[in-house]
C-alpha cells in the first residue's frame, strides 16, 4: 500500500554538497520507485524567522515557507527528517523549522478542559536519519542517544507520531567512499519500503 511521505531534508546548508543530501535524494528515489507520492522540504532553502516569544509560538502570521510545510505534512502518512548531529543535536536551523511547523495549535491543540494537549499529528509515522562523526554505538550507548531520544519522544511522540525510528551513521568522515555508498542504497531500500 503507497503512503504519501514528505522527506524534510535538515542540514542548514541548503545548496552545497552535504552527504545528508545524498541520503535525503536516495529516500526520495526509492520511495518513487516504490510507488510512494513523495514531497521534499529542504530546511536550509527556507526563509523564516526564529520564534522568540510565547505568544509567536501560540499566534501571529506564519511565513508562507511554514504553512506549506504544515500542508505537506498535514497530507503526509510518514515523515523522514535527515539531518547531521551538531553539538550533540540537530542543528539550530532545523529546531527552529520544527518549532515554526508545530506551532499554532498544528501539532498540539489546547484541550478545553485543561488536560493534556490533543495530538494533531496522530496516524503518522517517522523514521529520522541522523550523520554524526563519532561512532553510532559510541553515541547510543555513551551519550544514550539522549537528543535523538527527545525528538523521538518529547517532539515527535508527543504530537502523535508513531512509531518513530531512527537509523544513526556515525563516523561519515571515516568510513570513505564505498563506506557512504553502502549506507546510500541502505537508505534507497528503507524508502521503496517507507520505512
Amino acid at each position: 500500500m503507497a503512503k504519501r511521505i514528505v522527506v524534510i531534508d535538515g542540514h542548514p546548508d541548503g545548496g552545497g554538497r552535504r552527504y545528508c543530501h545524498a541520503l535525503a535524494d536516495a529516500y526520495v528515489d526509492g520511495a518513487r520507485e516504490g510507488g510512494h507520492p513523495v514531497e521534499r522540504i529542504v530546511v536550509g532553502q527556507l526563509d523564516f524567522p526564529l520564534l522568540r516569544r510565547n505568544e509567536d509560538f501560540d499566534g501571529g502570521t506564519l511565513p508562507a515557507t511554514i504553512l506549506k510545510a504544515q500542508e505537506q505534512i498535514r497530507a503526509a502518512d510518514h515523515l523522514v527528517l535527515v539531518f547531521p548531529l551538531w553539538l550533540g543535536s540537530m542543528p539550530a536551523l532545523l529546531k527552529g523549522f520544527i518549532e515554526q511547523v508545530f506551532s499554532h495549535g498544528f501539532a498540539l491543540k489546547a484541550n478545553e478542559k485543561g488536560g493534556m494537549p490533543h495530538r494533531q499529528l496522530k496516524g503518522k509515522s517517522a523514521r529520522l536519519i541522523v550523520t554524526m562523526g563519532m561512532p553510532a554505538l559510541f553515541y547510543r550507548w555513551f551519550y544514550r542517544a539522549h537528543s535523538l531520544k527527545s525528538l523521538e519522544r518529547n517532539i515527535l511522540g508527543f504530537a502523535g507520531l508513531s512509531p518513530v525510528k531512527s537509523l544513526v551513521i556515525g563516523r561519515v568522515d571515516a568510513i570513505g567512499a564505498a563506506g557512504r555508498d553502502n549506507w546510500l542504497k541502505r537508505v534507497h531500500k528503507l524508502g521503496r519500503q517507507a520505512g
